[in-house]
């Protein structure tokens, strides 16, 4: 490479192989085979202003093999984003700096999305080119006019998620994307051959992408081909044959150089064969120089597009969609709903209840926007007369996913992400499993995902065990920051999804069943009591002696259950559970109340019995699943494993 540019791809390299051998842990090779060509990219072709990282109109760079990490905190720091000093670099991996061992969304200005988990931010940026499309056709092209750039490696192409991320993004056409391939030709294990002999440009190309080769250490080639692909009509592949840990004499070019720590002998070997006599963590003026330029090189893009902004009728509109506040009325049919919905009493599948509430709230959210994996009838996602989220205008707020749940889940993150749009997308309960590392990524950044579970039991019926979810409640609850939801009716359906709405900070699943359900609720609370996570619903009419929990389509077992109990003298009260993470942010007062004292306490779901010890001790009882599963109808399921009224009274009888 010209010697400017190469000075300033050793930055990126010293920079990357002295955090690591500071932090003694770490990943130097991704970060120095791939320098030359974040050079670049980040100093010809990305739009980014190094003075403000949240530009709405910015270029997303997306790091999917997020173990390279110092690549992208030498990119920050070397373009000037204050919030990476050279301290940052220093504390590489240390508890508390905003440099963690894999970029983490929220910790580390310019960070656009964690990653780590691999082929997870290739398929998130698959959601970011979505939402830009999807802007553009909202808000035009003087607002919204960016690029999604991806730097992944072979990792990340092995991934199953890979397929269903680029077959999607092949299939919408989106050319604003573009994924650098690190085409180093090694794995932790050792030569890629060892487990791979896919041909990743057939296998791109048949998907729909454009693609091409090149010397990724060439910087006339690197030139030509990010070039070409801005003039690309799908979205396109580079992939850039590189040597990982380029610099290194010993070591470059093989797996010993992926993730470790050079050794401080091979690092002054690498020195020298770099022609580096700086010290550790000193940039030389020459190199840092021009890469301030670089980050201040979109400045007067960004002060220009500011000026439109100021200037466009839409901007109010455009600045409340990005910041992800809701319109002002923007329940005012919901709440209509509700108040009808508590004197009608509808009895329904609570999938029919949220496809109800989507038709309430869907017209006065213009950032949502829906989708589901192939099960659109079955999820009751579809708002009638709803146009699809397709090339060439991308107008739609309703997106086709196929049966890709990963993908989906990947991708309505990055939706969620890149701002403006506010996801959500269904499958059966029992297929969150395929989404649910997506799911989780969800949850550690506290994004506003919202996942429709429809089929959530053993109520599903004919379809038998495999298709019945048993232990997913129980496995989502256990997820840190995901609000679970299983509403009982039309009117705690509305309330939970009001909440997911709301939730900014955190990622929803609603939990919804196939099988009719009678209403539960009947007047109106004045509030929102599914906020607080478990309500009574029904209290005793006597000295209460029984405590029923319950949540979605056995709550009105729970109140029969009741009813038996309370005719033979034992006063009974039910307390509906929609969401066990809402519970635990009440007062303690609040919580200890609501559980009560009752000598004994019941607690009926159709699935395990994990977690619900919180409400009902070790020494309560459950009227749930042990084991999966069977075929039959929901009627005779729920008899056979005993989820009845006669079986939750005789559960609390034998306790007292």
């Amino acid at each position: 490479m010209p010697a400017p540019t190469k000075l300033m791809a050793d930055a990126i390299r010293v920079l990357s192989m002295d955090a690591v051998e500071q932090a003694n842990s770490g990943h130097p090779g991704m970060p120095m085979g791939m320098a030359d060509v974040a050079t670049v990219l980040w100093t010809k072709f990305l739009k980014y202003d190094a003075g403000a990282t949240d530009w709405a109109d910015r270029d997303r760079f997306v790091l999917s093999a997020g173990h390279g990490s110092m690549l992208l905190y030498s990119l920050l720091h070397l373009s000037g984003v204050k919030g990476v000093p050279m301290q940052s670099l220093r504390d590489f991996r240390k508890l508390g700096s905003n440099t963690p061992g894999h970029p983490e969304y929220g910790h580390t200005p310019g960070v656009e999305t964690t990653t780590g988990p691999l082929g997870q931010g290739l398929a998130t940026a698959v959601g970011m080119a979505m939402a830009e499309r999807k802007l553009a056709a909202r808000f035009g092209a003087d607002l919204v006019d960016h690029r999604t750039w991806v730097v992944a490696g072979d990792g990340c192409l092995m991934e199953g998620i890979s397929h269903e991320a680029i077959s999607i993004a092949g299939r919408l056409k989106l050319n604003r994307l573009t994924v650098l391939w690190d085409d180093n030709d090694i794995t932790i294990d050792g030569h890629v051959g060892l487990s791979d002999a896919t041909d990743q440009l057939a296998r791109f190309k048949a998907a729909g992408w454009a693609t091409k080769r090149i010397d990724g250490h060439d910087e006339g080639q690197i030139k030509k081909a990010l070039a070409w692909a801005l003039k690309q009509d799908k979205p396109s592949l580079i992939a850039c044959k590189t040597i990982i840990g380029k610099g290194s004499p010993t070591f470059q070019g093989t797996h010993d150089v992926h993730g470790k720590a050079l050794g401080k002998d091979e690092i002054v070997k690498t020195r020298a064969a770099l022609g580096w006599t700086h010290e550790p963590f000193t940039v030389p003026d020459e190199a840092l120089k021009p890469w301030r330029k670089a980050g201040k090189r979109g400045a007067k893009d960004r002060k220009a597009w500011q000026a439109k902004l100021d200037a466009s009728p839409l901007k109010a509109e455009f600045e409340r969609a990005m910041s992800g506040a809701l319109p002002a009325h923007a329940f005012e049919a919901l709440d209509a709903f509700i108040a009808e919905a508590a004197v009608s009493k509808p009895a329904a599948a609570t999938r029919q209840h949220s496809g109800t509430v989507l038709e309430k709230i869907f017209g006065s959210i213009p950032e949502l926007v829906g989708g589901s994996a192939d099960l659109t009838g079955s999820n009751n996602t579809f708002v009638k007369n709803t146009q699809i989220f397709d090339a060439p205008d991308y107008a739609g707020r309703y997106v086709n996913y196929g049966v890709r749940e990963f993908g989906m889940g990947a991708a309505m993150n990055g939706l969620a992400l890149h701002g403006g749009v506010i996801p959500y997308g269904g499958t059966f309960l029992v297929f969150t499993d395929y989404a649910r590392p997506a799911i989780r990524l969800a949850a550690l950044m506290g994004i506003r995902v919202i996942h429709v579970g429809t089929h959530d039991s053993i109520g599903l019926g004919e379809d038998g065990p495999t298709h019945q979810p048993v232990e997913h409640l129980a496995s989502l609850r256990a997820m840190p920051n995901l609000h679970v939801f299983r509403p009982a009716d039309a009117i705690e359906t509305a309330e939970c999804w009001k909440l997911a709405l709301e939730s900014t900070g955190a990622p929803s699943v609603m939990a919804l069943s196939r099988q009719k359900t009678a209403a539960v609720r009947g007047e109106p609370a004045g509030e929102n009591l599914s906020a607080r996570g478990a309500y009574q619903l029904v209290g005793a009419s006597s000295p209460a002696q029984v405590t029923i929990f319950a949540t979605g389509t056995e709550v009105p077992i729970a109140l029969a259950a009741r009813d038996l109990l309370e005719a033979d003298g034992i006063g009974t009260r039910v307390v509906s559970v929609p969401c066990f993470e809402h519970f635990e942010h009440q007062p303690a007062d609040y919580q200890a109340q609501l559980i009560g004292e009752t000598a004994v306490r019941v607690a009926v779901e159709a699935g395990v019995r994990q977690g619900w010890d919180r409400f009902i001790g070790s020494d309560g009882a459950f009227v749930g699943m042990t084991g999966f599963g069977a075929s039959g109808t929901d009627k005779d399921l729920y008899k056979h494993f005993g989820i009845t009224a006669q079986g939750v009274a005789a559960a609390a009888k034998a306790k007292l």
